[in-house]
């Protein structure tokens, strides 16, 4: 048939997939930059054959840990708002489940990846094959379906003209600014290497353009209402804004109103750091200017954002008489927290706020009030990250070095342990997407992939990983990766010889020094080994040194910015110090009972703010 192709079903996936296209402010470029693959059995010969001879279509990058290129995969999508994004492919069994973490991942921050899990025979034919995993109840059962609960969309193409229906569906999930999360679709081996006359129409190439919802006209009547009965009001900035390119409808609404702005760790850079309307974070690792506002604003307008338990203090944070607008593409979000919904695209809603506020303002002492604790807290931030010169300096001295050396377009990576918190509170960042942060997740072992997927997205921008030394223990592999492709990052190895957030929690819910400190483990009667993980970066191929102090880190962060390839410094800090300005209070529950009087006065105090919460309920 003339109006028809042959081809197997793995060619066929990787033939669509090259036809998709994305418009980028007026430029059309490849929609898939390219494909992360680790081969096994399970997808070298299907999946693996067709990529080859695609390669200079669909580029496959090689990792070395399949979590680790997946996560690699979502910080490039995150670093270009969702524009353009990536595939993940490995082999059944323990390789496609290596990916699970990050799918979770990329779920709960509403990120595009397309995972492409190699799976066991459809025909059942060779039956236990290596690696598989039987339920004695239902044979369909795989290791695959792992993903169902962890992705957007899920389907098992058990045929090849499967494709037909499941690729458009994959890519509307990818595509939708609401549904947007990541997307399994599992290949089992067999089927990749059967043959189907497709519809050569299924390859036509197909341009993409970001789906902008306009707030519906009854929901944005009583917004503005809402709105103009306010007279303390508090914005609240999430990752919506970056994604809807809605920077600067943000900044227009903000500035004609003079309406304070706290910003979640997503939304950090919707506006500059030095924005009179910026009051900085807010939220558990919130600043104090922001969360100071938030306790008494009579009405909070969230942008964005899902208001997870971090950016509502375990919604303990606002006052319970306040009022809640949330602006959302999704309506899923838009209504937590009893909010009044407002659902559409963030600039549109933004700028339809904007244009129907006319000349409102709120009190003028607000403005004044907010004005006042924002310089206070800058000083505050000066105060935290200014070098003490001791030779155990705190994580927000070490922040303080490395923001000062990054430049105008540089981009900070981070993830887990105590270094968010702090960077969200004392980070200053003017480029909009100068913060990378995965704290949707918190997923330790995200921060060195993650920087190479950054870099890749951004490569003339300098890219720091600030990493604890419990997450470069856990997932370190893809240095070598960096090293290889050419993808240079900073990586500063905060050495606190333990997991020092999680040993601060402790015991602020009365619990002794246990298992987080490696001084406070079990172990064979020598205590843990010091790691040098400077050595430990070099024989992965990047250049490296140990430092001590933040004098010598500010001299090694010049080296490391000249060097042509990735640099890795380390050096130890104070596991106990962290900044006690700002902050709210998080639910973390304590033991009702127990031997130790530290736990009852923790319950105690756990009890008090569960009063506040239970109001806002």
């Amino acid at each position: 048939m003339s109006d028809s192709v042959r081809l197997t079903m793995a060619q066929a996936v990787v033939r669509y997939l090259s036809a998709q296209q994305v418009d980028v402010d007026g430029q059309r470029l490849p929609l898939f930059a390219g494909c992360w693959a680790i081969f096994g059995h399970g997808n070298v010969a299907g999946l693996g054959e067709a990529l080859y001879h695609a390669r200079d279509r669909l580029p496959t990058y090689r990792a070395h840990n399949e979590q680790a290129m997946a996560h690699a995969a979502i910080a490039y999508a995150k670093t270009l708002e969702r524009r353009r994004m990536m595939v993940c492919t490995a082999s059944a069994g323990p390789g496609a489940t290596n990916m699970v973490t990050a799918c979770a991942l990329a779920h709960v921050n509403r990120l595009p990846v397309l995972f492409l899990p190699g799976d066991t025979f459809a025909t059942r034919l060779p039956d236990p094959v290596l690696q598989q995993v039987e339920d004695f109840q239902d044979l369909g059962v795989t290791s695959n379906d792992c993903f169902r609960p962890v992705s957007r969309f899920f389907d098992r193409i058990t045929r090849p003209e499967q494709l037909l229906t499941a690729l458009p569906q994959a890519l509307r999930v990818l595509t939708d600014p609401a549904d947007c999360g990541p997307v399994t679709l599992a290949l089992p081996q067999d089927v990749q290497t059967m043959a189907y006359d497709f519809p050569a129409s299924l390859f036509a190439p197909q341009v993409h353009r970001l789906r902008r919802q306009s707030p519906d006209t009854a929901e944005l009547e009583a917004a503005l209402d809402l709105v103009r009965q306010a007279r303390r009001p508090l914005v609240i900035a999430g990752g919506g804004v970056h994604y809807a390119q809605a920077r600067e409808a943000l900044a227009t609404l903000v500035e004609r109103h003079w309406l304070p702005v706290g910003e979640t760790q997503a939304g950090k850079g919707a506006l500059p750091w030095d924005h009179p309307c910026n009051m900085g974070s807010i939220g558990v690792t919130g600043a104090a200017a922001a969360n100071a506002l938030a306790a008494d604003a009579d009405l909070v307008i969230a942008v964005g954002t899902r208001l997870g338990d971090f950016t509502s203090g375990s919604r303990a944070l606002l006052s319970p008489q306040v009022r809640l607008l949330s602006l959302n593409v999704a309506a899923f979000d838009a209504i937590k927290h009893r909010a009044q919904p407002l659902v559409g695209d963030a600039r549109l809603s933004l700028q339809a706020l904007a244009a129907g506020l006319d000349e409102w303002q709120p009190d003028a002492a607000w403005a004044t009030r907010s004005a006042t604790l924002r310089d206070e807290w800058q000083r505050c931030v000066d105060h935290a990250t200014r070098d003490r010169a001791g030779p155990m300096p705190s994580d927000a001295e070490v922040i303080g070095a490395v923001n000062r050396a990054a430049g105008e377009r540089d981009i900070v990576v981070c993830a887990a342990g105590g270094l968010p918190g702090e960077l969200h509170k004392l980070w200053r960042t003017r480029h909009p997407r100068g913060y990378h942060l995965e704290y949707g997740y918190s997923c330790m072992g995200y921060e060195l992939a993650g920087g190479v997927g950054v870099k890749l997205a951004s490569p003339s921008s300098e890219v720091f990983v600030m990493v604890g030394d419990g997450a470069y223990l856990m997932l370190n592999s893809e240095i070598a990766t960096s090293v290889a492709l050419g993808l240079k990052i900073v990586a500063v190895v905060l050495d606190n010889r333990g997991f020092g957030c999680i040993h601060r929690l402790q015991q602020a819910c009365g619990g002794p020094g246990f298992n987080n400190l490696l001084t406070d483990c079990r172990d064979a009667g020598d205590g843990a080994p010091k790691v040098d993980f400077a050595a430990h970066a070099a024989a992965l191929g990047a250049r490296s040194e140990t430092v001590t102090g933040i004098a010598e880190l500010e001299a090694a962060l010049a080296r490391a910015k000249a060097s042509p390839t990735s640099y890795v410094i380390a050096l130890d800090t104070d596991p106990l110090a962290t900044t006690e300005a700002g902050g709210a209070w998080w639910d973390v529950a304590v033991a009702e009972v127990s031997e130790r009087e530290a736990v009852g006065a923790a319950r105690r105090r756990y009890e008090n703010h569960k009063t506040r919460q239970w109001q806002n309920r």
